[in-house]
């Protein structure tokens, strides 16, 4: 199933993959280097993400958002000491799941309940909370930008504009290739 959700989960699965693949050119101390900023280090953001988007999933496949915060808090300080090559391998899996789960979901308009313990009850679609899988990560890889530049180190571009043009591969997104 190929919807605007599911093509803008491919730009962020293209989007993670360019940003680890670029500060893995950096010096190695680089990933884990405290800055003073939103988020201590690198790798602390990339966790973050992996951690929000792990949550996102288990809620679409039916877990409530308080059982999916328990199951990611205690987790959160061990993913955020993974080296950088295994948040590579963290986050291939994790798309390998998503791209399970859109294959098997015919229907991302369908609506579920959230009960957020910090906002309130709401309905939302598997395609909105798609959209704010990839909004979100979107918010924090322009965090590691800023702090890439604030430790003297350039950035690279991980917007959807450059992703539209790195190919006709990925300028008509396909799931099975970009995720793959």
């Amino acid at each position: 199933m190929t919807t605007n959700a599911v093509n803008m989960y491919i730009y962020h699965v293209w989007a993670n993959k360019t940003m680890l693949a670029h500060v893995k050119q950096l010096p190695e101390e680089v990933y884990e280097m405290e800055v003073k900023s939103v988020f201590p280090t690198v790798s602390t953001v990339m966790a973050h993400v992996y951690n929000t988007d792990r949550l996102w999933l288990d809620v679409m496949k039916g877990r409530s958002i308080r059982e999916a915060m328990a199951e990611i808090g205690p987790v959160k300080n061990e993913t955020e000491a993974r080296n950088i090559e295994e948040m590579e391998r963290l986050y291939a899996e994790l798309a390998e799941e998503y791209k399970a789960f859109f294959q098997e979901q015919q229907d991302m308009d369908r609506t579920i309940t959230l009960d957020n313990p910090y906002a309130y009850i709401r309905e939302t679609s598997y395609a909105e909370i798609v959209m704010h899988v990839v909004s979100h990560a979107t918010y924090h890889r322009g965090n590691i930008t800023a702090m890439l530049r604030q430790m003297g180190y350039p950035s690279v571009m991980t917007d959807q504009g450059m992703f539209w043009y790195m190919g006709e591969e990925n300028s008509r997104p396909r799931l099975a290739a970009a995720m793959g």
